[in-house]
């Protein structure tokens, strides 16, 4: 996600990077809500050193006997106003992540602008591209074709994006991990 404290100090630079990407400027709303609840938070925290002073004149007024009802009633109104103020500021942060959430990376200078892949320029290419007489398969279909992957199951087990291992793959992603372990442990120390 993006750093709001980057938008903050750089709005133009994150309008240009979402216009390069193909999406509306997108600085002003994120900067209105941000500057809301900083705001907010600051407002919290005035209320709760203001009560750490009132509790000092409290505590010196029953030391001299003396009333501090009223002392007691700003306490309390301050306690209730500064959850007030906190509760918002939780909502404002919210709602800035969810702005963030979806927004994409800023692109390198040296990237083409662009929605997508679609717009990238070849850089270089080194030797040629193979070509095939039958249609070429992704490593996830070989092997599932293999009964060596099974990505229904790993969904099933920890969600999207994950895949159970089955046999010779299984124990080949194992001998990779114990090797890279020794040579790190035994080589490098």
């Amino acid at each position: 996600m993006l750093d709001i404290r980057w938008i903050r100090d750089n709005p133009d630079a994150f309008d240009r990077a979402m216009t390069r990407r193909g999406l509306e400027p997108q600085a002003a709303p994120l900067l209105a809500r941000d500057h809301d609840w900083r705001v907010a938070q600051t407002l919290a925290e005035q209320l709760q050193a203001e009560r750490n002073r009132l509790a000092k004149e409290i505590g010196a007024a029953k030391a001299k006997g003396g009333d501090a009802d009223d002392l007691l009633r700003r306490v309390a109104d301050s306690k209730e106003e500064q959850a007030r103020l906190e509760a918002h500021a939780q909502r404002l942060r919210v709602q800035i992540d969810d702005m963030l959430a979806p927004l994409p990376n800023a692109p390198a200078d040296d990237v083409p602008d662009g929605k997508d892949e679609s717009a990238n320029r070849l850089v270089r290419q080194h030797g040629t591209p193979p070509s095939f007489a039958f249609p070429v398969k992704d490593h996830a279909a070989l092997g599932e074709g293999l009964g060596m992957m099974d990505f229904t199951r790993a969904g099933k087990l920890s969600g999207a994006r994950f895949v159970v291992l089955r046999r010779g793959l299984a124990r080949l992603e194992r001998a990779l991990g114990a090797f890279m372990l020794d040579l790190h442990t035994r080589e490098f120390g």
